[in-house]
């Protein structure tokens, strides 16, 4: 899990992990704070996804993929590049 949508939510949130740095800033914008019970793994919950710009969106999607992505066991990474 790196990316939580919720598509069945008026407006539709998004939440994502970000790098520490990210964190801090994240979370001063307006709209955006640390996820519920994930905030301690530096997870941002945004409570508007138009919040962001579609590029914004992609670049955090894609850092979040990329860490979480860096702390899989070597056997797990092994069977993504299959």
């Amino acid at each position: 899990m790196f990316v939580v949508v919720g598509l069945d939510e008026a407006p539709v949130s998004v939440s994502f992990k970000v790098s520490d740095d990210n964190f801090d800033e994240l979370r001063s914008r307006e709209g955006f704070m640390p996820a519920p019970y994930l905030a301690r793994h530096k997870w941002i919950h945004v409570d508007d996804i138009k919040r962001m710009s579609r590029k914004e969106l992609q670049q955090y999607t894609k850092q979040s993929y990329d860490l979480i992505k860096s702390k899989l066991p070597k056997k797990i990474l092994n069977q993504l590049h299959k």
